[in-house]
């Protein structure tokens, strides 16, 4: 997740905004490796006031503050939030570190046709050790048609929870073609209740599409993180207590939507990427443009994908995440290991950038800031680049960075090559779109850049990610297989729409206002029967009481 760096500004020196009664906001935060922002907007999504505060090492405690010292600037602002949005790199984080991870049993229902290939296979060793506590492949599963493979071994089932039954956080099931019928998965959710009682159940048919493993490690992934996700609502709720906070709060997910706390604790794998669709649709809101590449520049990393109609193009290849593919829903994005905070070196008379970064320490060790250690935040200065951006760290600023010049300046031309590489790697065609600039690191972006029809960097670009969750609506998301033999084509797809909305609505959306945005029909070949995959996505405007 590419988070805002450079700003450090906790405190606002304006004086507070007054607040009609009458009014209701909103309030929109986006944790990052460097940086918490926060942001306040209004009913017509106007900004109203802002605040970047230094992420802190337990996370929460920096929510609190920057939720605090957002309200401090609108008198009166407290009573009057309505929904309080939030972005957050918590699953990604516990992925990455191997940490606060749930312990899994994986249940397949794929034999006696899938022995060769068991779960996990190809997972990295320690994440394996981290959250698998037993795997099994049981008799099951269906063919694309939806007809049985072999019927269901209840009873392996049954033996295997009761072998698990002292270990097992979490069930992950699965199954073969599970998307085109999963009466089988949720069968063996029933078998779970009967045997471990309340244990958490993730089922593959609503988290990934077609692809077994693929699938069956991002249903693995999801068991895994319920109790981040706990932890994650739990610390929300407490930061808006804390902040005398009576509202309904939402969680951004990776398609640049929202979604309810209930639906986040059973679906938590999907916080990941939110980070990246908060600023591109941030960036959409602040530019009005539909159609461009967005620049995430962070403390830790840069994040590079395209708008399209206003929203993150999604992946249409399998995604790894922590070193496991996955094929859930994420955005399009090519992910570059540089950002504010990196640090800058030299090896064998060649400038070198990173991989580590200072994080939310830039204030207290960056060049400008007074520390030791040269970071591209001392490039953006030295270079002047980013307008109002290079006066970070105050007037010294530029003299303290002054020392390392030669340094920083071939640091600047090593980032301009690996953006422009980066941006060529995730166009799909020649055409040039325009660029937007955002995130607190933003200054690392030149002013001309070579397949862009020109770079804009906005008013406010520094907290792109908190105002994309801000002002974000909710969806929805089916992605099946339909055999058009059974039911014929019209009645599958109205019931593919059908589940799509009522996905939304689960997630938080007004019934009364979501739409359908996207049907994506792809026929199936080589079949002795008509058999599509269906995707089709609805939204809607948060639903208020």
């Amino acid at each position: 997740m590419a988070e805002s760096t450079s700003e450090s500004t906790s405190e606002s020196t304006s004086p507070p905004a007054p607040v009609a009664p009458e009014a209701r906001l909103r309030v929109g935060i986006d944790v990052g490796g460097t940086n918490t922002d926060a942001v306040i907007v209004d009913e017509q999504d106007r900004l109203l006031a802002k605040v970047k505060h230094p992420t802190t090492a337990d996370v929460t405690t920096g929510i609190l503050s920057a939720l605090r010292l957002v309200l401090a600037q609108l008198d009166g602002a407290a009573a009057r939030v309505s929904h309080v949005m939030l972005g957050t790199t918590h699953a990604t984080n516990a992925i990455l570190e191997r940490r606060n991870l749930n312990r899994v049993a994986a249940l397949r229902l794929g034999g006696p046709a899938t022995h060769a290939v068991p779960p996990l296979t190809g997972w990295p060793d320690d994440l394996r050790t981290a959250i698998a506590c037993g795997s099994v492949v049981v008799d099951g599963g269906v063919e694309m048609t939806g007809e049985p493979i072999v019927p269901l071994d209840e009873d392996a089932v049954r033996r295997f929870l009761d072998g698990v039954a002292e270990q097992a956080e979490g069930v992950a099931v699965s199954g073969v073609f599970s998307p085109v019928l999963s009466d089988q998965e949720f069968r063996v959710e029933e078998l779970v209740r009967e045997v471990l009682g309340d244990v958490p159940v993730s089922l593959s048919h609503e988290i990934g599409s077609l692809g077994l493993l693929e699938r069956e490690n991002a249903c693995v992934l999801n068991a895994a993180l319920v109790a981040v996700a706990g932890r994650v609502t739990a610390g929300l709720g407490d930061a808006m207590n804390a902040n005398g906070i009576s509202a309904e709060a939402y969680i951004a997910q990776n398609d640049g939507t929202l979604m309810s706390l209930d639906y986040v604790r059973r679906y938590p794998i999907l916080t990941i990427g939110s980070g990246p669709t908060n600023s591109m649709r941030g960036a959409s809101y602040l530019t009005g443009v539909t159609d461009a590449l967005v620049v995430d520049v962070g403390g830790t990393s840069t994040d590079i994908g395209i708008l399209t109609s206003g929203f993150p193009r999604e992946s249409s290849t399998a995604v790894e995440i922590g070193g496991v593919r996955t094929n859930f829903r994420m955005p399009d994005l090519v992910s570059l290991a540089i950002g504010g905070g990196t640090i800058v070196g030299s090896a064998n008379g060649r400038v070198t950038l990173g991989p580590g970064s200072v994080g939310y320490r830039l204030t207290a060790e960056a060049l400008v800031f007074g520390g030791p250690v040269p970071t591209l935040t001392d490039a953006i200065v030295a270079s002047g680049r980013g307008g109002g951006i290079g006066e970070i760290g105050g007037p010294d600023a530029a003299t303290r960075a002054a020392a390392h010049e030669e340094l920083l300046r071939r640091a600047i031309v090593e980032v301009d090559a690996r953006i422009e590489e980066g941006v060529d790697r995730v166009k799909t065609s020649g055409r040039e779109l325009p660029l937007i600039a955002v995130g607190g690191g933003s200054g690392l972006i030149p002013e001309v850049l070579a397949g862009v029809a020109g770079v804009h960097r906005p008013e406010n670009h520094d907290v792109a990610n908190a105002i994309g969750a801000a002002i974000a609506s909710v969806s929805g998301e089916l992605d099946r297989v339909f055999a058009y033999g059974k039911d014929g084509r019209d009645e599958s797809i109205a019931e593919a729409v059908r589940l799509a909305r009522d996905e939304a609505i689960r997630a938080g959306a007004d019934p009364a206002y979501v739409e359908v945005v996207e049907i994506e029909e792809v026929p199936l070949a080589y079949l002795t029967e008509p058999v599509a995959r269906v995707r089709v996505k609805a939204a809607g405007p948060l639903k208020t009481h």
